[in-house]
């Protein structure tokens, strides 16, 4: 998943449909700035509104996850086939949808800790899976605190392995409070699992550890749960 290229195909659908990124914004219930940073490559849409942008624009979600332009086929096109080639492709057609469906699935994670808002989403087919965290904002009460150092690291848990998948962290010699720093981190990882019953068996912990100047560190541990479940 290349966000610069999913930036640069929003922008793209965009300026087409001649919105600015205001009216853009207004349109998925976003500010223009999250618009701003998705066409920059700063940062993607949560997996649910990238699906919206796909039905409202006739993108395929693999297209887009992918930063391609490819649009979804025009079946009236298959009107103008003779009748023996057209009665091959839906023999095929049939074939393909019932033994190899690549659509993808859908179910979100949540923050199972008080202290903290996570939204975040899995998506996933036979051949892919993307894994991506849009927001973590701390809510267990007021940090003023000013941290020298900010590490967030998200872990994959299945038994007793324990398996980091991604990481975001903060090291710049300027001072910044937790929330400060919250707001820029997102997690976008490819190829995550493909099967839903490994998703289902994971265990997925966002560990936080935030570094005062005196040394001292405090640690969050947050883990999230999945929606739904295989069947």
């Amino acid at each position: 998943m290349d966000q610069n290229k999913i930036g640069n195909l929003i922008k793209e659908l965009r300026k087409k449909n001649n919105l600015t990124q205001e009216k853009f914004a207004e349109k998925y219930g976003v500010t223009y700035q999250a618009v701003s940073k998705w066409e920059n490559g700063k940062n993607i849409p949560d997996i649910s509104l990238l699906k919206q942008i796909c039905d409202d624009y006739n993108i395929n979600i693999d297209d887009l996850l992918d930063g391609r332009t490819g649009h979804k086929k025009n079946k009236k096109k298959l009107l103008i086939i003779s009748i023996i080639v057209s009665i091959i492709l839906i023999v095929l057609l049939v074939s393909f949808l019932v033994f190899h469906d690549d659509s993808f699935t859908f179910k979100t994670l949540t923050s199972n800790c008080s202290n903290f808002e996570i939204s975040g989403s899995i998506a996933y087919n036979k051949s892919k899976s993307y894994l991506y965290i849009s927001n973590i904002d701390y809510c267990g009460g007021k940090d003023d605190n000013l941290y020298t150092k900010i590490e967030c690291n998200l872990y994959e848990e299945v038994g007793t392995v324990k398996k980091k998948i991604g990481n975001y962290n903060y090291d710049d010699n300027v001072l910044i409070k937790l929330n400060d720093f919250l707001k820029n981190v997102n997690f976008n990882i490819d190829n995550f699992s493909r099967e839903c019953k490994n998703i289902e068996s994971s265990n997925i912990l966002l560990e936080i550890n935030a570094t005062l100047e005196d040394g001292s560190i405090t640690t969050y541990k947050v883990p999230l749960s999945l929606n739904g479940t295989c069947s």
